[in-house]
């Protein structure tokens, strides 16, 4: 049977290093599994792969959106089934999905329920009720729309509340209704490893990547994008700090101080993802 390897792990423990050695063993190809890896114009930010580590093996579904388009785990799911075909037919009936997009992870292995497309007004006003009012208005309404999920929902991740309340009111039902949590079948094998890393040294690990990526021009790569900042596509670990440096409210010290304590906020967050999944895992080395 088909295979797919899917090596995930909080950001900056060495994911993609581990899936070219990888891929260069069973000579595969790769399919990205980052959810802002995706566009085009934000490499630095996104730590997208570098020029030689894409030379040295495919890679699939990375760089190839534009900012403003919005892409979700639903659409990756259909394009990532799409290319695998073609994929295992090349591979010697391997590939490898690599990233640390939870949700897009889940969506390839297991399926997601699909979603209807959102009005580009209503997420525009959803984000303008955002800057404007705070988190606490837009989980006030949903909590009223949505009790059901309210009560296990991350109520402090801005994406998650935004996205309920949009099809709360895109749809006029609950988005919990919306969801079935059935897993689909799947034509092939899985096969899910985890990077093992020691907390303290991923912590030094992002430490030192945002180091790099300020280097490597994180600032200028910033302004080029900050006329666009209002896009969804834009609201990321790295951007954010670096536009409220822009704007004014933060030093260029804070800014860059702030991009690696929300990273490892965000590491933790990866943590508590894998350690509740429940899919059997191997563990493996950066």
């Amino acid at each position: 049977m088909n295979t797919l390897t899917v090596i995930t792990g909080p950001t900056a423990s060495g994911k993609t290093d581990a899936a070219i050695r990888l891929a260069q063993r069973l000579g595969c190809e790769i399919i990205n599994a980052d959810s802002r890896q995706i566009y085009r114009d934000i490499p630095i930010a996104t730590a997208q792969p570098d020029a030689s580590q894409l030379a040295a093996v495919p890679h699939h579904l990375i760089a190839f959106k534009p900012l403003d388009q919005t892409y979700n785990a639903w659409q990756f799911e259909h394009d990532a089934l799409a290319l695998l075909p073609d994929l295992f037919e090349r591979g010697n009936g391997n590939a490898i999905a690599c990233g640390g997009s939870m949700m897009y992870v889940d969506a390839l292995c297991h399926g997601i329920d699909a979603m209807p497309d959102v009005d580009p007004d209503l997420r525009r006003s959803v984000l303008d009720r955002l800057a404007g009012e705070g988190l606490d208005s837009l989980v006030a309404d949903l909590q009223r729309l949505d009790p059901d999920y309210c009560a296990t929902a991350d109520l402090k991740n801005p994406r998650r509340v935004c996205h309920a309340l949009e099809l709360c009111l895109q749809t006029g039902q609950p988005y919990s209704t919306l969801r079935t949590g059935q897993p689909k079948p799947r034509p092939f094998a899985v096969r899910k490893y985890v990077v093992d890393i020691d907390r303290q040294t991923l912590f030094e690990r992002i430490n030192s990547r945002v180091d790099r990526m300020v280097e490597q021009g994180l600032e200028q790569e910033a302004r080029r994008v900050y006329p666009l900042r209002r896009l969804n596509a834009l609201n990321t670990v790295g951007l954010k700090e670096m536009f409220a440096y822009f704007d004014g409210t933060l030093d260029r010290d804070t800014a860059i101080a702030r991009i690696k304590k929300n990273t490892r906020v965000y590491a933790k967050k990866q943590l508590t993802w894998l350690r509740r999944d429940t899919d059997p895992i191997e563990l493996i080395k950066p």
